[in-house]
């Protein structure tokens, strides 16, 4: 027997033969919220061991019925929205996290215009935008100690580089009366304010998304999100230079939508947090296995010296980044090993779910229904051999074209490696992210000389709380020495 629903699941006191099996948990309502919160992929990989790969848990007064097949995920990843809904999650989400709510929110018009500004013609502008605001970031030294070594944590260095960089990119850059260098001091200034801010709200964004904040964590919440609005806010954003299109168009979507000021402002550190919070994530872990692996630091190495990239670049052609199977080869690993993300969709009316074996379960109108792709296919041990181990050429084949042929159960599949979603949701960002992550690994690689501080450093754990938000972040930061090469 099955109880109701208090967020809106249908009360049905019989359970249906072909349902999904069921485990409520020992805890009336709460379920398993406590596990999953906590470490999601040990304890969904728990109920895979003793259920198969679909099961419903009851979280929190919520049934989530969860797939972990993915043979079957193009089933929920092209079903209707008038079946399954992504729009419903997600604003549930937006008001938890950023106090955003949307009147009318359209989602597949939103994602229309995304499209539009950071893909096809603008992606080239975008990209010469960023390697030049990489460069004010990392090659401006404000404390003038040229070529000297300085040692700092691998990832909070990765995480400033990229987040700070992304945001000149997309949200201009500081207007200055004198001249260009003055101009690059302010940004680096500014743009080190806002990382600063926005990475104690970084740090707080689980907890909010489950409503599980202490008293004094939502205070402090409250504080970092009216400084961050307050940032962001319309007055600011529009004394800014050299913002990108993207910004123009999301700026007149908001405003035609008729949103206030106030809520323009958080609608913004939303998509802040969409467009930087998992690129400086992933650049510490790619970076980090680049170090641990010598081998793979010299095939990526030799790939940037064929392409002729060196600081004194001040434009690159797609064609070029485009060229590099050994550094997509590097990516693809990483983010099989590090990115989390759930992908989940509102039952809105009770229908049948057909699987790749031929069971067909059926799934009740109010509950939810996620995928967790780290789980399989990216570290499924049917799928990748010594899946847990990094291997830089995983997706090359021999002849150095790209691997694109996985097999589980015999069957090739589809979706074998999943951290910028697929389907109706896939991440419309992939492109210029990507550009982003080779641009600062190749001025890395060119530029300076770096090292761990302790060679014999492990690879950290992850923040297991993070898991289901994107890119995995360490439990711990880890020391490195790096400094400007001579020219």
């Amino acid at each position: 027997m099955r109880g109701g629903n208090p967020e809106g699941g249908q009360v049905k006191l019989l359970r249906l033969s072909n349902e999904p099996p069921l485990d409520k948990g020992v805890i009336p309502w709460l379920g398993h919220a406590i596990e999953f919160g906590k470490d999601s992929a040990k304890f969904l990989l728990k109920m895979k061991k003793k259920y198969g790969d679909i099961f419903t848990v009851q979280v929190a007064g919520r049934f989530v019925t969860v797939l972990l097949d993915p043979h079957s995920f193009n089933t929920v990843l092209w079903e209707s929205s008038a079946k399954l809904d992504f729009t419903r999650y997600s604003l549930l989400l937006m008001d938890r996290m950023f106090n955003l709510q949307f009147p009318d929110y359209d989602h597949s018009k939103e994602k229309a215009l995304m499209k539009m500004q950071l893909q096809g013609k603008n992606l080239s502008s975008l990209t010469q935008a960023i390697l030049s605001n990489l460069k004010t970031i990392l090659l401006t030294d404000e404390n003038g100690a040229k070529n000297a070594w300085k040692e700092e944590g691998l990832f909070n260095f990765c995480y400033d580089a990229m987040f700070r960089a992304g945001y000149l990119t997309l949200y201009g850059n500081e207007a200055a009366q004198n001249n260009e260098q003055t101009s690059k001091i302010k940004d680096a200034i500014h743009s080190a304010e806002l990382y600063n801010v926005y990475r104690r709200l970084d740090q707080l964004l689980m907890k909010l998304a489950r409503s599980m904040l202490s008293a004094g964590e939502r205070k402090e919440a409250a504080l970092v999100k009216e400084h961050l609005w307050q940032l962001l806010s319309v007055e600011n954003l529009n004394t800014k230079v050299n913002k990108s299109s993207w910004l123009e168009s999301y700026s007149s979507h908001l405003q035609n939508l008729g949103l206030h000021n106030d809520m323009q402002a958080r609608a913004m550190v939303l998509q802040l947090w969409a467009t930087q919070g998992n690129v400086g994530p992933t650049a510490f872990w790619l970076l980090l296995f680049l170090l641990k692996d010598p081998e793979a630091m010299a095939a990526v190495q030799e790939e940037i010296q064929k392409i002729s990239f060196n600081r004194a670049i001040s434009t690159i052609s797609q064609d070029v980044l485009d060229d590099t199977p050994i550094f997509d080869s590097v990516l693809n690993e990483t983010l099989r090993l590090t990115a989390a993300p759930y992908i989940t969709r509102e039952v809105l009316q009770d229908m049948s779910l057909h699987l790749a074996d031929g069971k067909k379960y059926h799934l009740r109108m109010g509950d939810r229904l996620c995928l967790f792709p780290y789980l399989s296919p990216q570290m499924d041990p049917e799928i990748y051999e010594e899946h847990e181990k990094f291997k830089y050429d995983r997706f090359l084949n021999p002849d150095g074209t790209k691997k694109t042929n996985f097999f589980k159960g015999g069957k090739q599949l589809k979706y074998y490696n999943m951290p910028w979603g697929a389907g109706t949701n896939v991440c419309i960002g992939q492109s210029h992210a990507t550009n982003s992550l080779k641009m600062f690994v190749f001025i890395m690689l060119s530029c300076f000389d770096f090292q761990l501080t302790d060679p014999k450093t492990n690879v950290p754990a992850f923040n297991t709380s993070r898991y289901g938000f994107g890119l995995m972040q360490p439990e711990n930061d880890i020391m490195f020495q790096y400094k400007l090469r001579v020219e």
